[in-house]
């Protein structure tokens, strides 16, 4: 394969690339090993951003998706049939209808997208790259071929490169290969033509470092990779949510009981020798008005207009059902640095281990200097993209590395987690041979010294209480032991607005539980200062000896968890969701699987570039503050959402009920098909301002879940509410007013559309509607608007068109007295409703509790404490494979993992 050029721009293939040198590859590109200028970057980068143009959703495509649902089919049948018959009117007014409705529908959802984008934008990744041989942390998509980037553990590969050097390296390719395994990387060339799997000598865009470190030179960028040439057999959708199952299973309901409503009707009106066309389209008719129409649009609008807001607060929505998902949480597992804490690691000071030797203090800097992931003796090594602890020594000790400058490195295996620790040869004096230095967590190094102290360990002991971040620095011949150098602490100071931040979590019936690396006396430290009740600190030595069943139960009282591992955090996360709706803050590489594993992951914009892609929710500042308006604003959402779905089911019901009774006794067809898809159009279109509308304060104090079966009883209970006002209209059309069909049908067009309209006000919230809650403007604007639409209809000519006749004035002033009792009758049946509902969530609430006391006696674990009834979360069994979204791209660019974790998100 040959190199491809352009005047100005080179991008070679990694397969091409694979077989040269690392000399010949830099050569090729026109780049030198200390990176290329800033005017010659800057050149290229006008060619073309590092970005994945593929993945966006067109117009054309949400376009179509808005007439492929069952409902608008059968809109297209009765259209068709009213057509064939020579029916024009009634077919031009479905096939309004139909494009009206489907119309609507794109543009919320069209909006939706494209408010996805902008916050996909807004979710930046930066990586560290030589620029005439100082070292920048840049956005990736500045990335151009030629670029000289160095990568460390956890970062994701942001283009493709050739390895220049590489330090015990190994990339998980899984994304683009399926193989689970990861892949030792090494600089030396491989033969031309090799398969994508076996180019060691290269990395790949999208793939992750799993270990190790490396410097290498760009390639390709963007689409030009061979990431970019498959990511579009890559891209999958997102797994169906339980609020999506919810949705469809509310759907599939009604379709069932509007075709047993068709099939009935229509027998009834063929018994009673009615004209077979009119029965048919009046069924049909009957089976689209008895669903909301609208539903996808009022979600989508109420999605996209919900993730606006949160954006606004500082919260990135990348996956817009999340927002449902973040107002369901009831626990909250967080790390500690940076949420609860400053986040920003400063050097407190240096304790040698043997005091009593001169310049134990400037020996013990030199060696922790000397064993951070820059090498001194690089030129342009700097403490920028170094981990906090390295870049915070350097900071502290500016002067050290110039004058470390000449002792050489040999070797470095750099931070693992499963050591937690890291390990550097150096040159040290040049005559009396290579010196190890090893720094990392206390417990680690200690382990592999000789002859500690006690006083050594009781310095430790008082560090720790002080609640400060220790390392600990040993050293020793390349052969022999270590020996235990000193301590050096850091310190993060808990932040002052956190104790606030948990107690408006609290109100929300959130529960915090802090996951953290440091050790339990740091954890209880940190919880003693915040004044956070302890149920006790878990450690990951305990977490390692239970059983998932004895975890669950340690897991819901325990406040802490210290020394835990990835591995260990994603297993608390797993076991909480069985009796919780769970969300995991989180920044790090070791936060990435559990973050896939709970309900909600949330991320910050500063986080390693693994987390904020495997997280839900980005958060623009790491504070629990701005997490707290983020639920709260998901709570919003859900709420108006469950508002539409409420009214939807009862005022609907109650009509199409009222039809199907009206048909079999009326000479005539209580309203024609077209009235029907007419009188359902004007009250969906109401309701698309539901979105704006207030939510009460005790809606937003609670998690809120979807209750399928809550929803199907309130159909049952109040659309034969609405029916019985559909009756009276009835009587008081043929009783009264003597109607003629035409009359009648506009007279029931304008009570069920003013009843099962205004209704909104009643349903919207559990108080006393107007005087305890009030709705929003734009609801009152649009329902009020409706209405009059709705009764000024018969009065004009296209009333006279489909087929009404004007209406007396004394049925408005019943109207007026049926719409008062209707509303009164409704927060009768309302109060009832909700104390019974209230009634029955106690009660099985007290039979978890009962089976969870009896279920821990058999263990013969403890129980935990009883959960609040609002808290009940059923564990959802919702795996899905994370994402590992690509880091550079436009607008809705989404590129899965292969294979994924079982047990992840729904």
């Amino acid at each position: 394969m040959s190199v491809q050029t352009s005047p100005a721009l080179v991008q070679i293939p990694a397969a091409r690339a694979s077989a040269m040198t690392g000399a010949a590859v830099l050569g090729a590109l026109g780049s030198t090993p200390s990176g290329l200028g800033e005017a010659e970057a800057a050149q290229r980068l006008a060619l073309g951003a590092n970005v994945l143009e593929a993945g966006r959703v067109s117009w054309p495509h949400v376009l179509a998706r808005q007439f492929a649902s069952p409902l608008q089919a059968l809109l297209v049948a009765a259209a068709a049939m009213s057509f064939s018959t020579g029916d024009r009117l009634n077919a031009s007014i479905i096939v309004a209808i139909l494009v009206g409705s489907g119309l609507l529908g794109f543009a919320n959802e069209i909006r939706a997208e494209r408010t996805a984008a902008d916050l996909h934008e807004r979710i930046s990744h930066t990586v560290v790259v030589l620029r005439e041989g100082k070292e920048r942390s840049l956005p990736v998509r500045e990335l151009v071929p030629g670029d000289v980037i160095r990568l460390s553990l956890g970062n994701i590969v942001p283009a493709d490169g050739r390895l220049l050097e590489a330090i015990d390296l190994e990339t998980d390719e899984g994304v683009l290969t399926g193989e689970s395994s990861p892949v030792e990387k090494d600089p030396t060339p491989v033969a031309e033509g090799s398969s994508l799997g076996d180019l060691t000598d290269c990395l790949l865009m999208g793939t992750v470092v799993h270990a190790g470190s490396a410097r290498a030179v760009v390639t390709a960028t963007g689409n030009a990779t061979a990431f970019g040439h498959i990511a579009e057999g890559l891209a999958q959708g997102l797994p169906e949510t339980a609020f999506q199952r919810g949705l469809k299973e509310f759907s599939m309901m009604l379709l069932w009981v509007g075709v047993a409503l068709t099939a009935g009707i229509l027998a009834v009106n063929l018994l009673l020798a009615r004209p077979f066309l009119d029965s048919v389209l009046f069924s049909l008719a009957i089976a689209v008005g008895i669903t909301p129409q609208l539903l996808p649009a009022v979600v989508s609008t109420s999605l996209a207009a919900g993730s606006r807001l949160l954006a606004k607060d500082g919260v990135l929505v990348k996956r817009l059902l999340a927002i449902e998902d973040l107002g369901n949480l009831d626990v909250l597992v967080t790390d500690k640095t940076g949420t609860l804490t400053e986040g920003r690691i400063g050097f407190e000071e240096a304790q040698p281990a043997h005091v009593d030797e001169p310049g134990s203090s400037e020996r013990l800097a030199e060696l922790a200097v000397l064993c951070c992931e820059a090498d001194p003796s690089e030129p342009g090594a700097s403490g920028a993209g170094q981990n906090p602890i390295d870049a915070a020594l350097w900071e502290a000790f500016p002067e050290l590395p110039a004058r470390l400058a000449a002792r050489r490195r040999l070797g470095l295996r750099p931070f693992d987690h499963e050591t937690r620790a890291m390990e550097t040869l150096v040159d040290w004096d040049g005559g009396s041979g290579p010196l190890r230095i090893l720094k990392g967590a206390p417990e680690a190094v200690l382990e592999r010294c000789a002859d500690v102290t006690n006083e050594a360990r009781r310095r430790l002991e008082d560090l720790f209480r002080r609640g400060a971040r220790v390392v600990a620095v040993a050293s020793g011949p390349d052969a022999g032991p270590f020996r235990l150098e000193g301590f050096l602490s850091f310190l993060d100071r808990p932040k002052a607005d956190a104790r606030d931040s948990l107690d408006r979590l609290a109100a929300l019936g959130i529960e915090v539980k802090i996951a953290t690396g440091d050790n339990a006396l740091v954890a209880e430290h940190v919880m003693s200062v915040l004044g956070m009740t302890s149920g006790g600190v878990l450690t990951g030595v305990q977490v390692a000896a239970m059983d998932d069943d004895e975890l669950a139960s340690a897991a819901i009282g325990a406040k802490a968890f210290a020394r835990v591992s990835p591995e260990q955090k994603s297993r608390i996360v797993t076991v909480l969701r069985r009796t919780h709706a769970v969300g995991f803050l989180g920044d790090g590489v070791n936060d990435a699987l559990a973050l896939n594993r709970a309900d909600v992951g949330i991320s910050v914009d500063s986080a390693a570039d693994v987390a904020k892609d495997a997280a839900d929710v980005v958060l623009l500042e790491k504070d629990l503050g701005v997490l707290a308006d983020g639920v709260v604003g998901g709570r919003r959402i859900f709420a108006n959402t469950i508002k539409y779905l409420l009214m939807g089911t009862s005022s609907n019901f109650g009509n199409m009920f009222s039809a199907a009774a009206a048909s079999a006794f009326l000479t005539f067809l209580p309203m024609l098909p077209g009235q029907i898809l007419l009188n359902n159009l004007l009250y969906d279109s109401s309701q698309l301002a539901i979105p704006t509308d207030k939510v009460d304060q005790d809606q937003l104090r609670k998690p809120a879940h979807w209750d399928i079966a809550l929803i199907r009883r309130f159909m049952v209970v109040f659309g034969p509410v609405s029916s019985l006002f559909d009756f009276t209209t009835f009587g008081l059309m043929l009783g009264v007013f003597h109607a003629a069909p035409e009359e009648f049908r506009a007279g029931w067009f304008v009570e069920s559309l003013a009843t099962q309209t205004l209704i909104v006000f009643a349903i919207r919230t559990r108080h006393i509607p107007f005087f305890r809650s009030a709705a929003s403007r734009a609801l009152t604007a649009s329902v009020i608007a409706v209405v009059a639409i709705g009764a000024a209809i018969p009065y004009t000519p296209f009333g006279t068109v489909i087929g009404f006749r004007a209406l007396p004035a004394l049925f408005f002033l019943a109207l007026v007295g049926m719409v008062v009792l209707y509303l009164v009758l409704v927060e009768v049946a309302k109060h009832f409703f909700y104390r019974a509902a209230d009634l029955r969530a106690v009660r099985e609430q007290a039979a978890r509790d009962r089976a969870a006391r009896e279920q821990a006696a058999i263990q013969g674990v403890p129980a935990g404490p009883t959960i609040p009834a609002h808290a009940v979360h059923a564990s959802h069994a919702r795996v899905h494979r994370r994402a590992v979204p690509f880091l550079v791209h436009t607008g809705r660019a989404r590129v899965r993992r292969a294979g994924g974790v079982a047990g992840g998100r729904r």
